[in-house]
Parts: C-alpha cells; sequence; structure tokens
C-alpha cells in the first residue's frame, strides 16, 4: 500500500467534507479547519506525479483562494452571504478534485 497516496487521497476528501460541514452549520472555525486541511492537501499535491497533477493542483489552489476569502469575510467582515458563496465555489472545486482523484484511481488499475 502506498501511505503517501493515502495520506493525499485522505486530505483532499477532509478538506471536502469540512467544506460541506460549513455549509451545513456556519461556523468560524469549521471553515478554519477546512481552510487548514484544504492548505494541506495543496502542499501534499506539490509532490504527486501523476498524469493529473496539475489539475489537481490547480483544483486545490482555486479552492485555497475560495476559502481564504471566505474565512477573512466572515472573521474580518462578519458577511455570512458572500463567505458562504465563496465556500460553494470552494466545494465545486474540491469535487472537481475527488472526480480526478477517482478518474486517476481507475487509469492505475488499467496499468
Amino acid at each position: 500500500m502506498d501511505w503517501g497516496k493515502v495520506f493525499f487521497v485522505f486530505f483532499s476528501l477532509m478538506s471536502l467534507t469540512f467544506t460541506l460541514g460549513f455549509l451545513y452549520e456556519n461556523n468560524i472555525i469549521i471553515l478554519f479547519i477546512a481552510t487548514a486541511i484544504n492548505f494541506i492537501a495543496t502542499t501534499l499535491r506539490i509532490g504527486v506525479k501523476t498524469s493529473l497533477s496539475a489539475e489537481l493542483l490547480a483544483s486545490s489552489l482555486v479552492a485555497d483562494f475560495h476559502l481564504i476569502p471566505a474565512f477573512i469575510f466572515l472573521q474580518i467582515f462578519g458577511d455570512i452571504e458572500i463567505a458562504t458563496s465563496l465556500v460553494v465555489g470552494a466545494v465545486v472545486a474540491n469535487l472537481f478534485s475527488v472526480v480526478l482523484l477517482c478518474i486517476g484511481g481507475a487509469k492505475s488499475k488499467e496499468e
């Protein structure tokens, strides 16, 4: 078993689930955890060498660039509507990333 891939997929899924958790319960702590876990997932994706690595890194950066401003808008300005709309964008980016992970997993099983 490739433990590097396990951690990589683990943090990718955790990022998605915490981001969705914020949409269920609009809490600044959940948003902070989602942002931190997504940042860890982005860092782990830098070292990935697959056929879809550029797409995975790009989708993770998109999620980062949605979650960080969402946290700022919620913490500093208290604007839950803007924060929620930015988090929806991060969810879309994370879902795209999970789809890419599934495609990459299917490709590796074929080889």
